[in-house]
């Protein structure tokens, strides 16, 4: 088998085994620690720009299949994983894993070890690294250390629609499903799911898309949203002029202090119509009340990520994925900060004191992940319903 390396810009270097697509590649080096949903990872937009490592050891064991998937594409600029496997086993497996990422160009690399690598990045910070198969340490170590920051980084313009689309309009893609287990009188569907029916979609709403996952509109349209999707360089006026119910502002990539031309297109949303946003959107929204963002040392990936709801002492296990956060201390007084995170203390979720406006750090949608926050959804629809 070939070899290959991952080398980082301060010079450590990691040797392993190569799969995937034989490529050289350059991306900020990042970790996971959700158990399963690699597939899920992969597909996020948010990763753009990104090589991703999985901190549970062994990947690749339930493949891959088109009905999991994020987005119509992997956006991860490399994967790290410590033992790959080889021959997946899963009713619903169309393809492996090294044959998905040889697929569309994007090198893999096992073997590493993942506990001294993530050991690494929590104690010296997420940084620049390249996988390679061609180059030689010293080699790589440079081309990692001359490639592009993620500070100052736009990947929404990489990841955003290029036009508006109506999410789910024939309502085939939102249900959620099951499995029904022999002692159940279910009768499941031809693809052995039983699916569940979706409610009316009497409320419309404008989604901003900086890189949304499918399963984040898929809990809008089961809580009875309409979901008109337009790119991330729409305009206020020309959102407003369709008069939605509500707006949301999706996730994403790169850096959120680099969005100015999206900050003042929120700025003048605000106290127009119900908002709601997650992950970047969140951070977007923080720059549009006039707040900063600062970097995180080495991010909150995964789905393990404590968060306290200040309003009522709830705790909740979060699925994350950024490594940007919000400064509290640049927020305006009407701004109020609602979670914060139980590792560190960051914020985690904000609303307006005055204006239907509320907004999450982390990804109440999971996929992969727990479900405890999937609560936000139905809180956005009765701040739709109130508005009305």
């Amino acid at each position: 088998m070939k070899k290959a390396l991952l080398a980082l810009e301060d010079g450590r270097v990691f040797e392993g085994t190569a799969f995937g697509a034989d490529a050289t590649h350059t991306g900020e080096i990042c970790f996971n620690t959700s158990m399963s949903g690699y597939q899920e990872v992969l597909t996020d937009p948010s990763y753009r720009g990104q090589i991703v490592t999985m901190t549970y050891p062994m990947i690749g064991n339930y493949g891959v299949n088109p009905l999991d998937t994020e987005s119509d594409q992997p956006h991860v600029r490399g994967f790290v994983i410590e033992e790959l496997c080889e021959v997946p086993s899963n009713w619903r497996s169309t393809q492996s894993l090294d044959a998905y990422l040889k697929q569309w160009g994007i090198p893999g690399i096992q073997g590493v070890d993942t506990r001294a690598l993530t050991s690494h990045l929590r104690s010296r910070g997420a940084m620049r690294a390249v996988i390679t198969t061609t180059a030689t340490a010293e080699e790589a170590v440079k081309q990692a250390a001359s490639s592009p920051p993620m500070e100052g980084s736009d990947f929404v313009k990489e990841v955003t629609t290029k036009a508006p689309y109506l999410w789910d309009p024939e309502s085939t893609e939102s249900g959620d499903w099951d499995i029904p287990s022999p002692s159940q009188n279910r009768e499941p569907g031809a693809d052995g799911v039983v699916r569940h029916p979706l409610p009316e979609a009497k409320h419309h709403i404008i989604a901003y898309d900086f890189g949304v996952k499918r399963n984040i509109l898929r809990r809008l349209r089961q809580q009875g949203f309409r979901v008109d999707v337009v790119p991330a360089t729409t305009s206020a006026k020309d959102v407003l002029a369709r008069n939605p119910d509500g707006i949301f502002l999706s996730n994403g990539p790169g850096d959120p202090a680099a969005l100015d031309y999206i900050h003042k297109e929120v700025k003048e949303l605000i106290g127009k119509k119900p908002i709601f946003a997650i992950c970047l959107g969140h951070q977007i929204l923080g720059h549009a009340y006039g707040g900063k963002t600062f970097k995180l040392k080495f991010g909150h990936r995964g789905g393990n990520q404590p968060v306290k709801d200040l309003r009522n002492g709830k705790v909740s296990i979060t699925s994350q994925n950024h490594g940007f956060a919000i400064d509290p201390s640049s927020l305006p007084s009407n701004v109020e900060v609602t979670h914060i995170n139980l590792n560190d203390g960051t914020v985690e979720g904000m609303r307006h004191r005055e204006a239907p406006v509320l907004s999450v750090q982390y990804h109440p949608e999971a996929a992969p992940g727990p479900h405890d926050a999937k609560y936000f959804f139905s809180e956005f629809a009765r701040m739709v319903e109130t508005g009305r």
